[in-house]
């Protein structure tokens, strides 16, 4: 961390429910982010309701860190209660919230964080990116669903996984199940900025079976539903004609390239056949290459100017 400049302070939040998988590979990643105008003051975990050894693992790295600490639930009240025990707890004015299940990329704290220079923002959501390998088709809908999203928030945020937010509340109420929409609804209605910062990039693993992945939909859905009728926010993924207008692009996309599939196999079809007349009929190996005249002008997007300026 760059000690000269002015930085920007924030206490890291991660909820936990049996994550011994994950949670030393998280901490780890907060501790190693790469820091330039944002301090991570502290790291504060809330372990709810663990049967595993997430407890312990977190105690190891308390030794480690003196940053680290952890809070302890004894049985498991949901996230929103979580985030409720973390903010009462939490020193700085900004928050920093990431589940126990994702891991951040290096840069992801200070990509988020250093929005909040600017005094209008009043939260800040990463790029959710899965990990799934997308060659099973529940899977390749994870990928598929999350570049939507993406596309998505560049439009209009839709903020969750990692998010960073001004400590302008000091609860969230508790039959709230997506805490992240109702943050978006708070900073909004104080008159502040909701932003999307896609190059803070959080690393997630999605369902792998079609039963966990409309079990997660499902209970998002009615999450978003409960906000809107309640709270009267709705979040940007329930503007059905803006979701749909998404997938029909993505639909257009993937007829483009069936279409040029189509066309590249005709096109090596007729140069085989064209080869092979060649070489069978009228005995030519093309030792001398007949020249493919468009090939020979590599084009990076540089001008010629700043090509031949860095030549000299």
């Amino acid at each position: 961390m760059d000690d000269t400049a002015e930085t920007i302070k924030c206490s890291v939040g991660i909820t936990a429910h049996n994550e011994e998988a994950n949670i030393g590979r998280l901490l780890q990643a907060m501790l190693d982010q790469h820091l330039h105008e944002v301090e991570i003051t502290e790291i504060i975990v809330v372990a709810s309701g663990c049967t595993d050894r997430t407890e312990s693992i977190v105690k190891g790295f308390m030794e480690r860190d003196p940053r680290i600490k952890l809070l302890v639930q004894e049985r498991r009240e949901g996230k929103t209660s979580a985030v409720n025990l973390f903010l009462q707890h939490a020193q700085e004015d900004i928050c920093v919230v990431e589940s126990g299940d994702t891991l951040p990329r290096e840069d992801s704290v200070e990509n988020l964080v250093r929005m909040f220079k600017d005094p209008q923002v009043g939260m800040t959501g990463a790029q959710k990116v899965a990990v799934n390998a997308p060659d099973h088709i529940v899977d390749y809908f994870s990928h598929l669903r999350l570049k939507m999203e993406h596309a998505l928030c560049l439009e209009i945020p839709r903020l969750g996984e990692l998010i960073a937010f001004r400590k302008v509340f000091d609860r969230i109420p508790q039959d709230v199940a997506m805490d992240e929409a109702f943050v978006e609804a708070l900073v909004i209605q104080r008159g502040m900025q909701v932003r999307y910062a896609p190059d803070a990039v959080v690393f997630s693993m999605g369902p792998h079976t079609v039963s966990d992945f409309i079990r997660q939909r499902r209970r998002n859905y009615a999450g978003h539903l409960h906000l809107k009728r309640k709270y009267g926010y709705r979040v940007s993924s329930l503007d059905t004609p803006r979701v749909l207008r998404l997938a029909i692009g993505e639909v257009w996309g993937a007829l483009r390239l069936i279409w040029a599939l189509g066309l590249l196999a005709v096109l090596e079809a007729c140069s085989r056949l064209l080869g092979a007349y060649d070489y069978y009929i009228k005995g030519e190996k093309h030792v001398v290459w007949d020249i493919a005249w468009t090939t020979k002008k590599v084009d990076t997007g540089d001008s010629e100017e700043e090509t031949s300026s860095s030549q000299e």
